[in-house]
């Protein structure tokens, strides 16, 4: 068995139980892509079982901190089955689940998203690559299932030094698929779409959003950064339900043409006719700059921007570029507007993103209560060993 022998001090993070070992950590040793190796302190005392990732900065992720588990098929279909299991947990409305959340579940670099009868993985590390074939058949016998689709196609593979690869894992078919989240049905492509083929993590926020659209019964909606729709159809439900929905201005804003068809296409697939419904093939900036010049106004806004920061190295000119656009949303609200703003960003901590947008409510001239804090959804956890699972962050702020 190799070794990776840290420097003195460096332990202590793998002694808390965090997975994660930092090229600068290492004093010497090594291993091959994806190889299990034995990670010792500076005086050899045992510390954990990892697999190497010799291109990557995170030079090694903790399987183990028991020196006498051994890591084979057997361990990683007990992580998938116990993963598995644990969704159960949740109470989640939904046949749209994910499955397998890396670090938090024990299993790092590997995604498992469920839609239906399919799943849709992500093999983003050295050791998920490893033991691929492994942990799909872990997956099937876990949830009885015969068909996994590929979508290892996240710039973390690159950094691990591994070519992007998609397709068929087990089974075959139609990649073109439906879910049912709440009381609405969504479609989505598992070959084609965002990360696995959808954003599940926002699942709750945006049932959060319905139900505040039923109460407030929002005259107008601003869903920026909209993908396929997910917030406008949460808006339109919440307002069908209060007979609000007629006449209600929804407008959704994103630069991908195929995203807002297939948007439009959910608002029918619901039966959620009778709205001003707009979509816009735009910039969000541009877009926000253009409303504030027309003197319009939304009673409620969604900005869900894609990843600004990926690292704390680009926390900088993230933090300016989501001030900017919650700046501009700001001035977009009347008093008792409703804001949703988040940020995906690991790089932005939960509290540095709370500054930032109190920040643009100060440029923007605009004072409002934070009246709730939003996060991803269950089956996307965060645990007490690795914090850093908390990567989706949101405020609601309604404009005094």
């Amino acid at each position: 068995m190799k070794t990776l022998r840290l420097k003195p001090g460096k332990e202590r993070s793998l002694l808390r139980r965090h997975p994660w070992v930092f090229d600068a950590a290492i004093a010497k040793g090594g291993g091959d892509p994806g190889e299990t190796v034995r990670v010792e302190s500076h005086d050899g005392r045992f510390l954990a079982w990892a697999a190497c990732s010799p291109h990557s900065k995170i030079r090694a992720r903790a399987w183990s901190f028991d020196e006498v588990q051994r890591i084979d098929a057997a361990f990683l279909a007990g992580r998938v089955a116990r993963a598995v299991q644990a969704r159960a947990l949740f109470g989640i409305d939904s046949d749209g689940v994910r499955l397998v959340h890396g670090e938090a579940d024990g299993l790092p670099g590997l995604i498992v998203d469920r839609y239906g009868d399919t799943l849709a993985a992500q093999f983003l590390s050295a050791g998920a690559e490893r033991w691929k074939g492994a942990l799909a058949d872990a997956l099937l016998a876990a949830t009885g299932l015969d068909r996994l689709y590929e979508r290892s196609d996240a710039s973390g593979r690159e950094r691990e030094g591994l070519p992007p690869a998609i397709g068929w894992l087990r089974g075959n078919g139609a990649t073109e698929l439906a879910i049912r989240e709440h009381g609405w049905r969504l479609t989505l492509d598992v070959a084609t779409g965002h990360k696995t083929g959808f954003y599940l993590d926002q699942r709750d926020s945006r049932r959060r959003f319905s139900e505040l659209a039923r109460l407030r019964h929002f005259r107008s909606v601003l869903n920026c950064y909209c993908y396929t729709g997910g917030f406008t159809v949460a808006a339109a439900h919440g307002l069908a339900a209060a007979g609000a929905l007629e006449g209600a201005e929804l407008v959704s804003v994103d630069s991908s043409r195929p995203a807002l068809e297939r948007a439009e296409a959910h608002l029918g697939l619901n039966g959620l006719a009778g709205a001003k419904a707009e979509f816009l093939d735009a910039d969000v900036n541009a877009t926000l700059r253009r409303f504030i010049d027309e003197g319009r106004r939304f009673d409620a806004i969604v900005l869900d921007p894609p990843k600004f920061a990926p690292t704390v190295a680009h926390a900088e000119r993230a933090a300016r570029a989501y001030k900017d656009i919650n700046r501009l949303a700001f001035k977009l609200l009347p008093p008792g507007g409703v804001l949703l703003t988040f940020s995906c960003s690991g790089g932005i901590s939960a509290d540095l993103f709370h500054k930032i947008v109190a920040s643009a409510g100060i440029d923007a001239g605009v004072d409002g209560y934070i009246a709730e804090r939003l996060g991803a959804a269950p089956d996307h956890p965060m645990t007490i060993e690795f914090p850093e699972g908390e990567y989706l962050k949101g405020l609601v702020v309604v404009r005094k």
